[in-house]
């Protein structure tokens, strides 16, 4: 699978300074850092949610990306209804048989037709990685997915997570976990103040971190962005 999202010189006012990346397929990737420090505008920016300030950002894919977000947007339909709009709208063939087996994907074969905005946060939380499943796309871009859950959620969402990386999905996400990225990331693209300080493979990053930054951030020791 060919995958190279390039970033060139990319900036966004003064919360991302310019940066050049380019992200691959195959294994995943986490976008670490303290909060404030740009992870959630630089996946709005892979993911073309918005446009660089300057700079530029190219895909040599066509593939299909999804996106799901610390607080997912419910619809205001039943838990299938909200799965079947997804597929509705990227003119998928078959939608409520895709729906309906994209919600037992994720655990929630029980509650489709619960209204959606009923659901807990966790469930919510897999209706929209439901969305995103009944898709199949080849670059799931997740931000903070599990940050207001409870750990059973949250190891629930994570089991999702490991389902699209398993499936063959390209996994971007962005956490402020330690553990969640040790658990759920192969490399680690570690962000502070708007700049990527290091890159390296998961392993490394924890054991040896290049830069004074990155050893605070993993201590707990860092008190700024």
């Amino acid at each position: 699978m060919m995958l190279p999202l390039k970033i060139e010189q990319a900036s966004f006012r003064d919360i991302i300074h310019p940066l050049s990346l380019e992200i691959g397929a195959g294994p995943s990737t986490i976008i670490l850092g303290a909060n404030g420090a740009g992870k959630s505008v630089l996946m709005r920016l892979m993911h073309g949610l918005l446009a660089p300030s300057s700079g530029r950002i190219s895909w040599n894919s066509s593939g299909r990306q999804a996106m799901v977000f610390q607080r997912p947007v419910m619809l205001r339909r039943s838990a299938l209804a909200n799965v079947r709009y997804a597929l509705d709208a990227a003119g998928a063939a078959d939608a409520g048989r895709l729906a309906r087996e994209a919600l037992a994907e994720v655990g929630l074969a029980h509650v489709a037709q619960r209204p959606a905005r009923v659901l807990s946060g966790g469930e919510q939380q897999r209706l929209a990685l439901a969305r995103a499943w009944a898709l199949h796309p080849e670059v799931l871009f997740l931000d903070e997915p599990t940050a207001s859950l409870d750990p059973s959620a949250t190891r629930e969402i994570e089991a999702v997570i490991r389902a699209f990386d398993a499936a063959g999905t390209k996994v971007v996400m962005a956490t402020h976990d330690l553990g969640q990225a040790r658990r759920l990331g192969d490399e680690v693209i570690y962000l502070h103040q708007g700049r990527v300080l290091e890159r390296a493979p998961i392993e490394r990053f924890f054991a040896q971190p290049a830069t004074a930054e990155a050893a605070a951030f993993i201590k707990g020791e860092l008190p700024w962005a």
